[in-house]
């Protein structure tokens, strides 16, 4: 009795079982079917609706720069923070982030290449001889070539200026005073001079060892001046405007070389043509005399500064040559 009573309702859950996996399946099935008959009556009706006039075909995006859209979306929309649609004068877009139309310029080509400081002063003549002592391996090194000894210097002269302008903001925070914009121009000045170097990186690629040596020798230097500011402002300016006067002759050995065809005038950079406004046709010789230029007034800057010192006043009491390049 209990044997048929168990076959029985094996037998019932298996026709139920199947019965209800049958049930699943059409009704599977069915969703399938009405799911594809609403998409082909919206590309029917999509289709019907629009003309080739209306929607002109388009070039497909690639994945890349699809993704990359789409990142860009995603950052800017969730910080509320995106960039400034900047177009050029001719309506192209403006292809720069690290600098914008407005902090572009045309270089002072009238500026006085010939001027020094006579050192007189004992603290004068150590500044003389130490930057004099620091051109000797410079020269052993790099000897004429000048593009790699450009693009070393100006990974050196974009130093002062930032640790200038750092350590006057401490000081202004400080004493709770003002700098007299001198914080300004510093900060402006380790710009102008880091603006060389990306310059210079697309007219010269330095080698592995030659960035090596950039290391060593930023890391050095930028502790040191950092010690020597706190210790003497007066003497770290005075270092640094005789070092633009090195500076001024070294760029004018580059363009005697340019003159002499040792050196291929080859187009200006890009970068270089916008930065400094210069024309569409511009030439290395074009970008080297803004260049030259722009130390010349470097080292008006900072042999200013070091006189200011050396009258026993303090920057911000003179008026800081803000927008002086």
């Amino acid at each position: 009795m209990i044997r048929v009573f168990a076959r029985s309702a094996a037998r019932s859950l298996i026709i139920g079982r199947s019965f209800n996996s049958h049930i699943s399946m059409a009704a599977f099935q069915d969703n399938r079917a009405c799911t594809t008959m609403a998409m082909r009556i919206m590309m029917m009706s999509t289709a019907s609706s629009s003309t080739p006039e209306d929607n002109p075909k388009e070039t497909p995006k690639s994945v890349s720069e699809a993704k990359k859209d789409e990142s860009n979306l995603m950052v800017s929309s969730y910080w509320g923070i995106s960039r400034p649609m900047i177009k050029r004068k001719d309506g192209t877009d403006w292809p720069w982030n690290c600098f914008l139309p407005w902090e572009t310029y045309t270089a002072d080509l009238s500026v006085d290449l010939s001027k020094h400081h006579v050192p007189k002063t004992f603290s004068d003549k150590f500044a003389y001889r130490t930057v004099k002592l620091l051109r000797w391996p410079t020269d052993l090194f790099f000897k004429r070539r000048y593009g790699c000894r450009a693009m070393m210097l100006e990974t050196v002269a974009a130093v002062p200026g930032m640790v200038g302008g750092a350590l006057l903001h401490l000081r202004s925070l400080r004493k709770f005073q003002q700098s007299g914009g001198w914080i300004k121009a510093l900060i402006e000045e380790a710009e102008n001079e880091r603006m060389h170097l990306m310059t210079m990186v697309e007219l010269v690629h330095p080698k592995w060892y030659e960035r090596m040596l950039v290391l060593a020798v930023q890391g050095v230097f930028f502790n040191a001046y950092f010690v020597l500011y706190l210790l003497s402002p007066k003497l770290s300016h005075r270092i640094v405007g005789y070092l633009e006067e090195e500076a001024i002759h070294s760029y004018t050995e580059y363009l005697k070389d340019i003159n002499e065809g040792k050196i291929e005038n080859v187009p200006a950079p890009a970068i270089a043509i916008d930065y400094w406004r210069l024309p569409k046709d511009a030439t290395l010789k074009d970008v080297i005399t803004v260049i030259r230029a722009d130390e010349a007034h470097h080292r008006d800057v900072n042999h200013f500064a070091s006189d200011i010192h050396f009258q026993g006043k303090e920057l911000r009491e003179a008026p800081a040559p803000v927008g002086y390049h």
